[in-house]
């Protein structure tokens, strides 16, 4: 129907003014309008399809209208690009042609790629690449790490600024902890240049510390508990002090030889304090020794010609006093941190030296021992240490003691030094008969030498007596004091009714 219509028409449609192309029946418009047509009377024909036509004309120029609006730019651009393609193909098929020549270049240059940087082979690049990684992700361990030494030298410094506290125990334990950890670590990876470097910065900062222990143990009112525990931190901070050589015969190694070397130190600093003391007994020995010269022959020393003494009677009190104290908690305290120290092998190995002293005037003056009791064995540092505190307060008893001439004042300096003598011979050192090897004074006429020499053994003999008699008393006393028994004054015992 729609074909018989588009021909009925046909002679119409090309008509002037239409300036326009004719449809043909191929086109889907054309004859779906010509079956629309087939469909309408012919009153509809005549009166409401021009009116139809027309307004869909009307809307269909609004459209167009309403898009030119709309999309001028885009058009533009289109009509623009368009005028363009024909210079851009060219450029773009030369470009594909030269693409098309270099893709067999980029092949190479991948596969050299892959080839050199190909984690199966050793390159320096990557490995260096894999080393900043690395270190990138262990950043932060290594700034801890790196901070070791700083927070031992804290731990150190100011446990050397608090002295002997509770909180020194605490930072001398965290540096020790942190040597410990930088040790291990030293052991595990000695290869590596940080540890090794991390590790001489804590060699140093332990040097620190040992001399901040070792000036500990010089202390003058040091414990038994902080000398322990100094001694156990140097046995950790420096173990070759700890080491037994086979030359020795200690088994406490170097660490008792230090113990008693700084507490010796210790010693004489406090006996250097009496120094005001001890000029003022030189002084009267020069007089003593000036006056002894101008003594006429046939004149003691109980004559008129000495009568001083009281300020080396003061020195020597206060000398043997102090000397008493410390020799006593040296010793004591050597055998509770060093218990491997014996107590019987003591007073054996100190008779040795004790058998050719020979005290001289200077505080100083060594005992002398033959060659046949020297050994290619060092003796341990106990046996030999009381020796030398002998000699030390023999020294000064030989230099001083000859201005002390009263009687009682005598009878007093050495019932105290019996005392001290006594002390240490709890702990296994007693020198009480060696006092009858002090020599007469020195400086006196040699006609008088030997009534001298015989005045100062009247003099010893009384002492012990009266020592061993008040000594008896009190065991007397401690033995009875349980059982109901005690002394009468003349010391002889006597039983409660």
């Amino acid at each position: 129907m729609s074909d018989s219509l588009y021909e009925l028409l046909a002679p119409y449609l090309n008509q002037p003014p239409s300036s326009t192309t004719a449809p043909t029946t191929t086109d889907q418009v054309t004859t779906k309008y010509l079956t629309r047509l087939s469909t309408l009377s012919l009153s509809s024909l005549t009166s409401q399809e021009a009116q139809s036509l027309a307004q869909s004309s009307q809307s269909t120029v609004l459209s167009l209208q309403s898009l030119s609006s709309r999309s001028n730019a885009a058009i533009v651009a289109s009509s623009d690009h368009y005028a363009s393609l024909q210079e851009t193909i060219p450029l773009v098929a030369e470009e594909a042609h030269r693409l098309r020549h270099d893709i067999p270049k980029l092949d190479e240059a991948a596969a050299a790629f892959s080839t050199t940087y190909s984690r199966s082979t050793e390159n320096e690049m990557l490995d260096r690449r894999k080393r900043a990684l690395l270190m990138e992700r262990n950043a932060d361990r290594l700034s801890d790490l790196l901070e070791l030494p700083t927070l031992l030298s804290s731990a150190i410094s100011s446990s050397a600024a608090q002295g002997q506290g509770s909180s020194n125990v605490a930072n001398y334990a965290t540096a020790l902890d942190l040597y410990s950890h930088i040790k291990r670590l030293h052991l595990l990876y000695s290869d590596s240049s940080l540890i090794n470097s991390v590790y001489a910065q804590t060699e140093s900062a332990m040097q620190d510390l040992t001399w901040h222990l070792i000036s500990s143990l010089r202390a003058s009112n040091i414990k038994l508990a902080v000398g322990m525990r100094t001694v156990g931190w140097l046995r950790r901070v420096a173990p070759e002090l700890d080491a037994t050589d086979h030359r020795m015969q200690s088994r406490d190694g170097l660490l008792g030889y230090l113990f008693l070397v700084c507490r010796l130190s210790t010693l004489v600093t406090t006996l250097s304090a009496l120094e005001p003391l001890r000029q003022l007994a030189d002084q009267e020995t020069e007089t003593r020794l000036q006056k002894g010269s101008k003594m006429p022959k046939g004149t003691t020393r109980n004559g008129n010609a000495w009568q001083g003494g009281q300020q080396t009677e003061r020195y020597l009190k206060k000398y043997v006093e102090i000397f008493r104290e410390q020799s006593f908690s040296i010793v004591s305290m050597y055998k509770s941190i060093f218990p491997s120290a014996a107590d019987g092998s003591l007073v054996e190995e100190v008779q040795v030296p004790y058998k050719s002293l020979e005290f001289k005037s200077s505080p100083s003056s060594p005992g002398n021992i033959s060659s046949s009791d020297r050994s290619d064995t060092a003796p341990s540092a106990l046996a030999t240490f009381p020796s030398h505190l002998t000699d030390l307060l023999f020294g000064t008893l030989a230099q001083y003691l000859p201005n002390v001439l009263d009687k009682t004042s005598r009878e007093s300096l050495l019932t105290q030094v019996l005392y001290c003598a006594g002390s240490l011979g709890r702990l296994g050192s007693d020198f009480s008969l060696m006092l009858a090897m002090l020599s007469p004074e020195t400086g006196e006429r040699s006609d008088d030498s030997d009534d001298d020499q015989d005045k100062a053994d009247e003099d010893w003999v009384e002492v012990m007596k009266k020592h061993r008699e008040l000594a008896g008393r009190l065991e007397a006393l401690a033995s009875g004091a349980g059982s109901g028994k005690g002394a009468d004054k003349g010391g002889n015992l006597r039983v409660k009714s």
